[in-house]
């Protein structure tokens, strides 16, 4: 079977359809699918797309591109599904090429949105209208402003949607020629991003920044180990980034260490950056170094509340924990992680306040591998309870006893929310792990939770040691 028919077909069982004969009759000759793109019915459009692109049938797709009945082209499944080669791409390319050199009326030119993000898919209604990603409906509905009556309308830049992730060695293929026609085509072809990932800093990733509208930047993950005063320098774009909504710093593996008066000064850097980003919901922070002390002087910067905080493995003083109870953009918290942030030595008082404060709000709870112990979990217990919203609480990793869990279970019976659960093995069973021992306590504490009618929550054990990691994206399971 052609594999262009074997594609739109996907798990479809049985005989290949009429329609899926028909398009393989018609791609036998790019000749008659040029002939009949002026007649074809646009329902017809994605099939037949989608059969001519994996089929290799280039100029076949060339054509198609430029007869394009929709608003939008979304490409991001075939192009990083494993499905495509760089000729593949390149006759898309060629088709905007034909597109944009061509002399029409902006109003007869319908295709407005290239989509190449991870997250495109081909879901086409009866009508013939393909999905969009949720992340460029906003853009979409940008209007080109129209000139005076009588006068040429401007012609509106086709959009290109791309997820980014720009790390050591050279680019793919295909990016490399989008960035060399964004380029080409600069003013009528511009290049956006949703998704941002930067794992090393050079000059050809520098190079691919400068084609990029940055303003269109939602979510930004900056993964490194620079020196802190590079670091500095890559933060310097943010302002440029006016509707990030989520920001995730990770420093690992520094080479050298930093003096205090870089740390000093990158989190004076970060701390002004901050101001610009009025739409910032989803601060996440990991292995930073030169939050010590500062935590306040940072999150006093932010211009909105925050949805999520999350620090994970970042050095703190009681102060900077006293103080983000206090902070206005903390309130409203939905999600907060401190995992292996050590809690060994704060006062049960500040990690009460803490809590007090996004009691109403908070839906997500993560204290893995904090160093917290009997005494201090104990002491949280009510204001843990009045934490309403609670939907998933984490506290894997730590030294606690049997007694204490179960007196976690009791206490948090009542928040008819919760559901997941992942508690740490107890103190008493360190040396006992491979005994069946976990598995017993698992089955007993299921059946106390069937017992005070809360068989809808899920308990999920942890190793003793903190050697296992529970990512933080994993504890939302609640869309928002």
């Amino acid at each position: 079977m052609d594999d262009s028919i074997r594609f739109i077909r996907m798990s479809t069982c049985g005989p290949p359809s009429l329609l899926e004969l028909a398009i393989q009759n018609l791609l036998k000759d790019d000749a008659l699918v040029i002939a009949a793109l002026e007649e074809l019915p646009v329902e017809l459009f994605p099939p037949l797309f989608m059969a001519a692109y994996t089929g290799k049938h280039n100029e076949s797709v060339k054509r198609i591109v430029q007869a394009w009945p929709f608003p939008c082209l979304p490409l991001g499944s075939l192009v990083k599904g494993g499905q495509t080669h760089q000729e593949n791409f390149q006759a898309v390319l060629n088709g905007l090429d034909a597109l944009l050199a061509e002399d029409i009326c902006p109003r007869q030119q319908k295709l407005q949105v290239l989509d190449l993000c991870q997250k495109t898919t081909w879901s086409c209604s009866r009508n013939g209208m393909c999905s969009l990603s949720q992340a460029i409906l906003p853009l979409m509905k940008v209007k080109v402003d129209g000139s005076s009556m009588g006068a040429k309308e401007p012609r509106a830049p086709l959009k290109v949607f791309i997820d980014l992730y720009l790390s050591i060695g050279s680019h793919d293929e295909w990016l490399t020629s989008l960035i060399e026609k964004a380029k080409q085509w600069k003013g009528l072809l511009h290049l956006y991003c949703n998704k941002l990932s930067i794992f090393a800093l050079s000059m050809q990733n520098m190079k691919v920044l400068k084609v990029v509208r940055l303003y269109s930047v939602q979510d930004l993950e900056l993964i490194c180990n620079w020196k802190l005063s590079v670091l500095g320098k890559l933060l310097s774009l943010l302002p440029y980034m006016g509707k990030l909504h989520r920001l995730f710093l990770s420093q690992t593996q520094m080479s050298q260490c930093s003096s205090w008066e870089e740390e000093e000064q990158f989190v004076e850097t970060f701390s002004s950056q901050l101001l610009s980003l009025h739409h910032l919901q989803e601060l996440h922070l990991e292995s930073i170094s030169s939050l010590e002390g500062s935590l306040c002087n940072l999150l006093r910067c932010l211009k909105s509340p925050l949805k999520i905080l999350s620090l994970t493995n970042c050095l703190l003083l009681e102060s900077d924990l006293m103080n983000l109870s206090k902070c206005p953009s903390t309130r409203q918290l939905r999600g907060l992680c401190l995992n292996r942030v050590l809690l060994m030595d704060i006062s049960s008082e500040t990690l009460e306040a803490l809590l007090e404060n996004v009691s109403s709000t908070l839906q997500v709870l993560s204290l893995e591998e904090c160093g917290i112990m009997n005494l201090q979990l104990t002491a949280i217990l009510p204001a843990l309870r009045h934490c309403s919203q609670l939907t998933t609480f984490s506290f894997s990793g730590n030294p606690i006893s049997i007694n204490v869990l179960l007196r976690v279970l009791r206490h948090t019976i009542g928040l008819t929310k919760l559901r997941h659960v992942r508690y740490p093995a107890p103190l008493e069973f360190y040396e006992h792990v491979g005994d069946g021992l976990l598995a017993t306590l698992h089955a007993k504490l299921m059946q106390m939770l069937q017992e005070l009618g809360r068989s809808d929550m899920e308990w999920l054990s942890g190793k003793p040691c903190p050697h296992r990691e529970w990512p933080f994206s994993d504890l939302w399971p609640m869309p928002w």
